[in-house]
């Protein structure tokens, strides 16, 4: 990949408009995800007090959706290498699980990290954890399927 400090989001699809990794979604989360190496995919993010569950905390569906998001993105982005493709297929969420292990503080940048634990043609495995305060404060598990045509989010991106 070009090093035009674009994330995957932005470089593949600057007119999404995901609640969580959504470009031009202005009210949105707007994820930036970027390859680092051979097998990982991380981005910093900056929560804002309206994300909070009560003071100080990060709220768990903030969490969800930054963790799921970055995932789906790790996913595309392998699955694109795997198949030598320059753009990336749209993939959704088929399962997904989370781990809330500790309060994740929102007085600093919180930081996703993805790996792919199995890949197939169309479909990716991933593992990800949300760190926050120098602490991994949540964890997650999840398949992502690259859609088809006919499929809603075909074409999305």
């Amino acid at each position: 990949m070009p090093n035009d400090g674009l994330s995957l989001q932005e470089r593949y699809a600057p007119h999404n408009a995901c609640f969580g990794c959504g470009p031009a979604n202005m009210e949105g989360l707007r994820i930036r995800s970027f390859p680092n190496g051979d097998d990982e995919v991380v981005a910093e993010w900056k929560p804002e007090q309206r994300y909070e569950a009560f003071p100080g905390v990060l709220n768990g569906g903030i969490i969800g959706t930054l963790l799921d998001c970055h995932c789906n993105w790790t996913a595309s982005y392998f699955l694109m290498k795997q198949a030598r493709e320059d753009h990336p297929p749209c993939t959704v969420t088929a399962d997904y699980a989370i781990k809330l292990l500790r309060p994740t503080p929102t007085n600093g940048s919180v930081f996703l990290s993805a790996k792919v634990v199995e890949l197939k043609p169309d479909r990716a495995t991933i593992e990800g954890t949300l760190s926050g305060g120098g602490k991994v404060c949540a964890t997650c598990r999840g398949t992502f399927v690259a859609v088809k045509e006919g499929h809603p989010a075909y074409h999305r991106w």
